[in-house]
């Protein structure tokens, strides 16, 4: 069969599949269907019961029903369904423990929060605050300057972007803060105002978010750490003073020095280039800072346009506060969702325990521990979007790994010409990789456009860890995160 002509894609790859265990009968046994679960989509915990609610759920003719056996309709409907999703199912509910300290978490954070556009010329808009917390986010930022008739206001200072009250952020803040998550927002204040604007900005604090505001220590918390985003649903305050109770932010001066003389309570803050110069040449110690300390990394000042950084550099030291630009869309936004799509959504995710060592070194290549080696056959797409003139699509599909420095590359397929509705690729990939907890995958569907040119059609990303083994397909998402069901990929996935 020549690459590209495939039969109606990923129908037939299943019939095929389902050919396979069916051996010589017309309609596929729950036994045979459970040798398929165990041998191909590698549900080692399957059996004979799993495979019989799977008949129940997915097949709708009687006949077959009752004599507990499946039609290809029936499979068909099945391996298009959320349980042969690539994203393991079980990870769409906070599934990990919540008990640890808050510094043991990625954090999902956000940078000027106020900003719809760029930081020169753009708007400050509440909906800015309802969409991070609406993707989970739990950390947000929020520059206060002196307004007028002693009204604080929210803008990026010195600026000509819009202004808007400090007291309907707060609001806002409140009425959406526990939407999709559960656990603490943290609330970064950038304090530009006078004494009196300030404690002007204290009552709106007090008043509007009530009793959901942290104001004293948690009581049963005494073992002198942070406490951990299980104890409660709050909002913690990072300024003025008498209000700041966990993350009050300090000058970071050297890693040594926070060792001898910085709190648990404090936190630092610093601008990517340091940061990164820091994980360049100490990428040890900042990991093991990152095991005592909150750290929050935020975009260097002369990204005007609001570009953003790439976040796995630094979630590679175990830095819990990686704030982006979250009206930016692009690369790094989609590794931030694809992040913090784990463990529920809830804005929290447990950093994995290589970054709990004691000797991590994220700038090494060679992790004592085995590599995984990671087969992706990446083998059609469906239903892929056309182009914007109306034409189909040459579209290929990029396979990139996000992880430490050694384990990032891409791979792409062959070009698949004018075919949206069902490219077949039918492409084999291997990676290795030395630290997959640390890993993102991100599927790019691309089209080609010229000899080395390629434009954006739509991608997915996930953890390493959230990975399904077997014939699983790939849903895609847009530039700006939304879903572009029904287009998706068809893979098999295998790891050793």
């Amino acid at each position: 069969m020549k690459k590209g002509k495939a039969p109606s894609s990923r129908r037939a790859e299943i019939q095929h599949l389902y050919q396979c265990y069916t051996s010589e009968q017309t309609i596929l046994p729950a036994c045979a269907l459970l040798r398929f679960l165990h041998k191909e989509q590698m549900e080692l915990t399957a059996n004979e019961e799993m495979a019989e609610s799977l008949i129940d759920r997915y097949e709708i003719e009687e006949t077959a029903r009752e004599s507990r056996s499946m039609t290809f309709e029936g499979f068909l409907r099945y391996m298009e369904s959320k349980d042969c999703c690539v994203f393991d199912q079980a990870h769409t509910s906070v599934y990990q423990y919540m008990g640890q300290p808050l510094t043991n978490y990625f954090i999902s954070s956000s940078h000027n929060t106020y900003l719809t556009g760029d930081q020169l010329v753009g708007k400050s808009h509440l909906d800015a605050y309802v969409c991070a917390l609406r993707k989970g986010c739990r950390c947000l930022e929020i520059d206060c300057w002196d307004g007028p008739d002693m009204e604080p206001v929210v803008y990026h200072g010195y600026t000509l972007t819009t202004k808007i009250f400090f007291k309907d952020v707060v609001a806002t803040v409140e009425q959406h803060a526990f939407e999709v998550s559960a656990y603490p927002v943290i609330l970064s204040l950038e304090n530009h105002c006078s004494k009196e604007q300030q404690e002007v900005m204290a009552q709106y604090l007090i008043s509007i978010l009530g009793e959901k505001l942290l104001r004293t220590p948690l009581d049963h918390h005494t073992t002198g750490g942070l406490p951990s985003p299980n104890k409660k649903k709050e909002a913690v305050a990072e300024a003025l003073s008498d209000l700041v109770v966990y993350t009050r932010s300090v000058k970071f001066i050297s890693f040594s020095h926070s060792k001898d003389n910085q709190n648990y309570y404090e936190n630092t803050s610093m601008a990517e280039k340091k940061a990164r110069k820091l994980a360049k040449a100490s990428g040890v110690d900042f990991v093991q800072h990152n095991q005592k300390f909150l750290s929050r990394i935020y975009p260097a000042g002369s990204r005007t346009s609001s570009s953003n950084y790439n976040p796995q550099e630094f979630w590679n030291v175990g830095s819990q506060l990686v704030a982006l630009n979250f009206q930016s869309l692009g690369l790094p936004m989609d590794l931030n969702d694809g992040c913090f799509q784990d463990n529920g959504g809830c804005g929290y995710v447990l950093k994995p325990a290589v970054l709990m060592s004691s000797h991590f070194d994220p700038g090494c290549s060679k992790h004592g521990h085995k590599t995984t080696h990671l087969l992706l056959k990446v083998i059609s797409g469906s239903n892929l979007p056309i182009s914007r003139s109306g034409k189909a699509l040459d579209p290929f599909v990029r396979v990139e790994m996000h992880g430490i420095a050694s384990d990032s590359c891409r791979k792409n397929t062959h070009t698949v010409k004018n075919n949206s509705l069902s490219p077949y690729w039918d492409a084999d990939m291997n990676f290795s990789i030395s630290v997959p907890e640390l890993c993102l995958i991100r599927f790019s569907v691309r089209e080609q456009t010229g000899l080395l040119s390629s434009e954006f059609v739509g991608q997915y990303t996930l953890p390493f860890t959230s990975l399904k083994k077997g014939y699983r397909w790939v849903p895609l998402r847009s530039r700006d995160g939304c879903s572009l069901d029904p287009a998706s990929l068809f893979v098999f996935v295998w790891y050793s």
